[in-house]
């Protein structure tokens, strides 16, 4: 599903933050991403989203040469993928429910599976008492769990989450981490930012570390085909 071959990214004419990247992530797979600050996972993240074309070498997604694609294309492929961003980017005049039923609306589903949907879904990441809650009324973490309730929502085929569980209590994490293990077990295939070293050690996924720009596969159990 993704594939990176000798990837560069450099801002500017500044130096390389992310130098010779290679990896293969297989569809239905699950994969931490780890690194001090200032290793460029939020970079990698970006790439993977589209967000940013790569300075050198080839990124590949869903059978695609990202170098080559139309614009309209890459919308396409966007829309493919569910993205937890850290800044959240939650619209500000609508509701916890609006904001999580936003993907849904635009693929059309009715109003009342919509609802219901939406509703389970923010009970599971303990918002039951904040459907009509704003974004301005909600704590960090709660608006972060609204953010990962609207990037779930509509089982994209790849997930990326950049430090989903930096402002929630160890509880609430685990939750979060069990809720994107059941949506990989649907098939989604997902990637989680974290510093959370502890997190990561509770689960036997494969590890991606970025160090100094580079990045390395710490653990990649069979089963992945990594």
């Amino acid at each position: 599903m993704v594939r990176f071959e000798n990837v560069g990214l450099r801002y500017g004419m500044g130096p390389e933050v992310l130098r010779d990247i290679s990896f293969g992530l297989a569809p239905g797979s699950f994969h931490f991403l780890t690194g001090p600050s200032g290793a460029g996972k939020s970079s990698l993240l970006r790439l993977i989203y589209l967000a940013l074309r790569p300075s050198r070498g080839l990124i590949n997604m869903f059978d695609r040469d990202v170098a080559t694609l139309p614009r309209a294309d890459t919308q396409d492929l966007r829309r493919r993928i569910g993205v937890v961003f850290q800044d959240f980017r939650l619209i500000e005049h609508l509701s916890a429910l609006d904001n999580v039923a936003l993907p849904l609306r635009v693929a059309g589903m009715s109003p009342q599976r919509i609802k219901s949907n939406v509703s389970e879904l923010l009970s599971w990441v303990g918002l039951t008492d904040h459907l009509d809650s704003r974004p301005a009324t909600l704590s960090g973490g709660q608006q972060q769990r609204v953010a990962i309730a609207r990037a779930v929502i509509s089982r994209p085929q790849l997930l990326l989450a950049d430090e989903p569980t930096g402002n929630v209590d160890n509880e609430i994490a685990m939750r979060l981490i069990y809720l994107f293990d059941e949506l990989n077990k649907m098939g989604t295939t997902v990637i989680i930012a974290t510093h959370n070293e502890e997190l990561v050690s509770r689960f036997n996924h494969p590890v991606i570390h970025l160090e100094d720009g580079e990045a390395s596969m710490v653990r990649s159990p069979e089963k992945e085909g990594v």
